[in-house]
C-alpha cells in the first residue's frame, strides 16, 4: 500500500530538492520573494514578505487537516528559492494537484523548475500510486502556462470565473493534468531536457 500523500518526504537532484515546509524557512523564504517583488504580480498570489509567517502556517495547518503537503525549494547550493506543494489531495481516487509554486526571479527559466516537477511527479506516480497530477494557473499567468505545457500536462479545460482575486478580478482557471499513463512519456521528455540544461 503506498503511502498518504500527505507524508512529509524531501526529494533531491542535481539542479534542486524540495524539503517539508519549517517555519524556521521563513526568512529564507522572504528573501526569495523579495528577488522580482513576486507578490506585486496582479494574476497570482504569492505571499507578501510580511506575510510570509502567516502563510507557512496556512500551509501547515492544511497539511495537518490532510490536504496539502508543502515543500521549500532548494537550489543546487542549498540556497531557499521558493514554495510549491501537493494540494487538493484525493488520499481515495490517488489525485493530487501540483501548486501554490513560487520561485525567486533568479531561479526561474532556470532547469530548476523542471527539476522540481519531475521529483514531486516521480514521486506522485512511482511512490504514491497516484492516477493523475493536476496543474492549475490564471488564465492570464501565460509563463506559468506555458511552463506546464513544457513539461508536457495537457489542458483538460478552464473554470471560467473560478476564483475572485484579491484585486477584486475574477479568474478563469486553465486546468492542465498528466494522467497515470502518460507518466513514462512525460518522465522521458523532463530527463531528456534536464540533460540538455547540464
Amino acid at each position: 500500500m503506498p503511502d498518504r500523500i500527505v507524508t512529509p518526504v524531501s526529494l533531491s537532484g542535481a539542479h534542486a530538492s524540495v524539503v517539508p515546509l519549517r517555519p524556521d524557512h521563513a526568512p529564507g523564504l522572504v528573501e526569495a520573494v523579495l528577488d522580482g517583488e513576486l507578490w506585486r504580480l496582479w494574476y497570482t498570489s504569492i505571499p507578501s514578505p510580511e506575510g510570509m509567517t502567516a502563510e507557512i502556517d496556512r500551509r501547515l495547518a492544511l497539511q495537518a487537516q490532510g490536504s496539502m503537503l508543502p515543500f521549500t525549494v532548494l537550489d543546487a547550493e542549498g540556497r531557499i528559492v521558493g514554495m510549491t506543494t501537493y494540494m487538493n489531495v484525493d488520499e481515495v481516487y490517488r489525485r493530487v494537484e501540483i501548486g501554490s509554486t513560487w520561485y525567486a526571479r533568479r531561479a526561474q527559466r532556470t532547469a530548476l523548475n523542471t527539476e522540481c516537477k519531475r521529483l514531486l511527479l516521480t514521486h506522485a506516480f512511482e511512490a504514491l500510486g497516484c492516477i493523475a497530477v493536476e496543474f492549475r494557473t490564471h488564465a492570464f499567468n501565460t509563463q506559468s502556462r506555458r511552463a506546464i505545457e513544457r513539461l508536457g500536462a495537457r489542458l483538460d479545460g478552464i473554470l471560467r470565473h473560478h476564483q475572485r482575486m484579491p484585486n477584486g478580478t475574477l479568474r478563469d482557471t486553465c486546468v492542465y493534468s498528466i494522467v497515470a499513463p502518460e507518466w513514462p512519456t512525460v518522465r522521458a521528455h523532463l530527463t531528456w531536457q534536464l540533460d540538455r540544461a547540464r
